[in-house]
């Protein structure tokens, strides 16, 4: 039996340029799972054009509603939404985005299967696809290009204006950093993008400890801190790992030490919102507050950084904020404020290599699952609604979806 899987247009503004699948994987596809046909919706925005898809011999065309199964980058729009469907894209759903309310309930009405990327994981429970390594990358080099543009010390190409990943870590050579103190928090896929940067720059490790210790360095250096480094337990206990993450209420932030010892910042973790936020707005008023640039890879609203107020744009990726007022500024125009990099779609500045990342891990970890025996549950569990309902993983959205 032939199931159709169609690759649709992105249609969320402003535009991703994003594919989930390379006209190279569309072939490949076809030829390791036979039962397959690979369709693609006409579009525009993406970063490979609908003729180089035609030149490997994959249909594209506007109508996909033949397709069994649709898959995208970013939420589809709510209009765009086919009943019945099995859809994969990431939702920003899951953790009650008030936002996308309306995206969570037409899957609902519409009796979709929902297959969010962000919750595919194999039997272990550790996610298996993602943008994470190259959000990473580009936040990490954004960090950088807005410390050089603050002080005033060099100009770094644009991620986006780069033709790859290649030339972006080319621009890295020719930049000569001075003494600067890097943390970056993290230890997933967008932390090991960051460490890729700084790996790559040959930029001095130093422990958590010694970073402390070492109040003015002769040279570049960076710390990776992890949560036993920024949270401890109010009670006084030992910290746990697996204790903070299953009971992050019973944390509270203890990051200062590092805020009073850090240039540039890199948050590069996972926050859930019931965890310690890493310093408060008014630690930031305070005259030891040392960051003076945050690339907030993770881009979570209000927050675990305060300063996060508003996402920016890869066309306007900077803003200023002003610890003292609360408000956001012009990048750069004081040196008394924090810098701000919050990016929202980071791996976009470089669609084409994310690209083939993410298309690589859906061939190899998500299609033996989605097109054959899904013995590991691999779908079952990312799957957040199913026949009309939320399945049971999703449960505690159903107040959420019932407006409430």
């Amino acid at each position: 039996m032939l199931t159709k899987l169609g690759i649709l247009r992105e249609g969320k503004i402003p535009p991703d340029n994003r594919v989930p699948l390379t006209p190279e994987q569309c072939i490949e596809v076809q030829q390791n799972f036979p039962g397959v046909q690979v369709i693609i919706q006409t579009s525009h925005v993406r970063c490979f054009s609908d003729e180089e898809y035609r030149e490997k011999g994959i249909p594209v065309q506007e109508d996909v509603s033949d397709c069994d199964v649709l898959m995208g980058v970013k939420e589809v729009p709510i209009i765009d939404l086919l009943q019945g469907k099995i859809y994969f894209f990431f939702s920003h759903t899951i953790k009650k985005q008030e936002y996308n309310r309306k995206l969570l309930q037409t899957f609902l009405q519409k009796k979709i299967q929902l297959v969010d990327y962000e919750v595919l994981t194999d039997k272990n429970g550790f996610r298996i696809i993602g943008f994470g390594r190259f959000a990473g990358l580009v936040g990490a080099y954004n960090g950088l290009r807005a410390f050089g543009l603050r002080n005033r010390i060099f100009d770094l190409k644009p991620a986006h204006q780069c033709a790859g990943l290649e030339e972006m870590l080319y621009q890295l050579n020719l930049v000569n950093l001075p003494p600067v103190k890097i943390a970056f928090t993290g230890d997933g896929r967008v932390a090991s993008g960051v460490l890729e940067v700084l790996e790559f720059m040959k930029i001095q490790r130093l422990s958590p400890e010694q970073f402390l210790e070492t109040e003015q360095p002769e040279k570049p250096v960076y710390a990776q801190l992890l949560p036993q480094h920024y949270a401890r337990r109010k009670d006084g206990s030992a910290f746990g790992l697996q204790h903070f993450f299953k009971k992050p209420e019973m944390y509270e932030n203890a990051f200062l030490p590092y805020a009073h010892s850090t240039d540039v910042l890199m948050a590069a973790a996972y926050w859930d919102p019931k965890a310690p936020m890493l310093f408060t707005a008014e630690d930031m008023k305070q005259p030891g507050f040392r960051i003076s640039v945050i690339s907030d890879i993770t881009c979570d609203i209000e927050g675990s950084i305060p300063s996060t107020k508003r996402a920016s744009t890869i066309a306007e990726p900077f803003y200023d904020y002003n610890p003292e007022t609360g408000e956001l500024e012009a990048p750069f125009s004081s040196e008394k404020n924090v810098t701000v990099q919050a990016v929202d779609n980071l791996p976009n500045e470089l669609p084409k290599d994310a690209s083939r990342d993410f298309g690589r891990n859906l061939i190899d970890k998500v299609f033996p699952s989605l097109f054959g025996e899904d013995a590991d549950e691999i779908i079952e569990r990312a799957s957040v609604t199913k026949d009309g309902k939320l399945t049971e993983r999703f449960s505690y959205l159903q107040h959420f979806a019932e407006g409430e």
